[in-house]
């Protein structure tokens, strides 16, 4: 199918919406950045698709050709409808927008947005997009993305919500999330044992010294 692609493209062939309706969303996927950027945006009002099982990449270029295509009903409530399968590829300023046009995400949609975009969300953002589907949200809780977005939120903000979501981060306190890697020290244990026990000497030694002065 990919080859097929390349052949048709390479004889000067446009992705029109006749094409894109051939290739459809099962090879969709296989069309490269040069090949998504041929597309003209007027297509895609004539096709359906769904980028969902796509690279980011690939998601975040449709997302673009779709905006423009859409572009003219941004303001009616069907834009939502029309752009809903592109949405995982939307930057974090049009799901701001988006929050604000009660357009009662589902929370299967939310998980697949772009992970940036969504981590960008604050609750009120959030509670904007989902509207009517918010509790449902509790349910996803301690699952991934839901789980890494409820950690950089304020507790008392999640707390707004009223559906019960945990885990965010106290005030005067930040959640870090580290990432999983071996311990690399080149260190003896015996000497990194060391350095921890004679720590708290050198910090009071180092303390008296700046009061002193």
């Amino acid at each position: 199918a990919s080859a097929a692609i390349k052949r048709y493209v390479g004889l000067g062939n446009a992705l029109n919406a006749t094409a894109l309706n051939a290739i459809g969303t099962t090879y969709v996927c296989l069309l490269n950045a040069t090949e998504l950027d041929a597309i003209d945006p007027p297509s895609l009002k004539l096709v359906s698709l769904n980028p969902s099982a796509c690279s980011q990449e690939t998601k975040n270029i449709l997302y673009e050709k779709a905006k423009k295509a859409f572009s003219g009903q941004h303001h009616l409530p069907a834009y939502y409808e029309l752009i809903l399968p592109y949405l995982g590829g939307a930057p974090a300023a049009d799901l701001k927008a988006l929050s604000k046009a009660n357009v009662n995400m589902n929370v299967s949609t939310f998980v697949t947005l772009r992970r940036e975009s969504l981590m960008s969300l604050t609750p009120l953002e959030v509670q904007g997009l989902l509207g009517l589907n918010l509790p449902e949200l509790a349910q996803w809780q301690y699952r991934t993305p839901v789980r890494e977005w409820i950690q950089v939120q304020k507790q008392s903000e999640l707390d707004k919500l009223h559906i019960g979501l945990t885990g965010g981060t106290q005030e005067g306190y930040i959640n870090i999330v580290t990432p999983r890697f071996p311990a690399l020290s080149s260190a003896p244990l015996g000497t990194v044992a060391m350095a921890f026990h004679l720590l708290p000497a050198l910090l009071l030694s180092f303390l008296m010294v700046s009061i002193l002065s």
